[in-house]
């Protein structure tokens, strides 16, 4: 049986590039069929990624089929996978993330996690002398990932190894980082035809914090404005997608990549408690501005109280 190859919900680039990378290295090197799959439409950057590099778009699944082999990659956390994806044959995990504890597998599996900035990265170690018979194309998707993941080597989750595999990658490819990097971020940046709930679910993660169920959601962009022009339509629309996602609540960070800050939205006392606690911040309108936040793994998910 051909091997499915997934990230989480909501795919952003990371999510989107290494079922593609891992997939090609099945197909490829091991001689194991596979294919890459996606949980969601890929966000706007990781379309723009599949335009750039002139890859097909993986198929959209929203369920695995009992005893179907998988290889989870950029997640290890079922509420971010299929429902049933216990019921699956997992047969490798690959991840940057902490673990969180849920999955089960059917019998011992190869697991990878890596304190690194991104999926790609582990996966140009594990390929290894391999990654000279990777296409130009797949090798973008790798640069790709880990530009995005890194932020173009602003977050604090950016490793030197991170760094020395763009370069490496960005030299073979012939582009130029910091030009790519601006191209990248201009497709992310651009949200106009996208509404409030979908916004709010772009790149947005589930947990859990002293009994209270969040969705985080974080919007990286180079023009903060144009979300922030709508903070009180999706400070609005928080109250539907909570609801529906059985979450308390929504909360917004909106990623100014270049003054490397983050703006909190603050629809209630809730959120206000959380801003305040979490990040010492001082709260007195419905927004706040959080100076060198840029990680959700590093800084956000880590300080969050209520």
């Amino acid at each position: 049986m051909t091997i499915q190859v997934f990230g989480h919900k909501s795919p952003d680039t990371d999510s989107t590039g290494s079922p593609i990378i891992w997939a090609w290295y099945l197909n490829e090197v091991l001689d194991t069929p596979a294919a890459p799959a996606l949980l969601g439409e890929p966000n706007t950057e990781a379309a723009f990624m599949l335009e750039r590099w002139g890859l097909d778009k993986p198929a959209i699944i929203s369920e695995v089929k009992e005893g179907a082999p998988v290889v989870i990659v950029d997640t290890n956390n079922p509420a971010e996978l299929p429902e049933g994806i216990n019921g699956a044959d997992i047969q490798a995990i690959i991840d940057h993330h902490k673990l969180v504890g849920g999955l089960e597998t059917k019998g011992p599996i190869e697991i990878t996690v890596r304190p690194l900035a991104c999926t790609a990265t582990i996966m140009h170690d594990l390929i290894g002398s391999d990654m000279e018979r990777m296409p130009e194309q797949v090798k973008g998707a790798m640069l790709t990932c880990i530009l995005s993941d890194t932020l173009e080597f602003r977050s604090p989750t950016t490793t030197p190894h991170d760094r020395a595999v763009a370069e490496k990658l960005a030299k073979e490819l012939g582009v130029t980082i910091s030009d790519f990097a601006a191209e990248m971020f201009a497709a992310k940046s651009d949200v106009s035809e996208f509404s409030d709930a979908e916004l709010l679910r772009m790149d947005s993660k589930e947990y859990s914090v002293d009994g209270k169920e969040f969705r985080v959601s974080v919007l990286e962009t180079t023009a903060p404005q144009m979300i922030l022009d709508r903070k009180d339509s999706l400070m609005a629309s928080m109250v539907d997608v909570a609801k529906e996602d059985g979450a308390d609540q929504v909360l917004l960070f909106v990623i100014d990549i270049l003054k490397e800050e983050a703006t909190l939205l603050v629809p209630n006392d809730l959120v206000k408690s959380v801003a305040e606690k979490s990040f010492g911040a001082s709260v007195s309108g419905d927004t706040v501005v959080l100076p060198g936040i840029m990680s959700r793994k590093k800084q956000i998910i880590p300080n969050l109280k209520v």
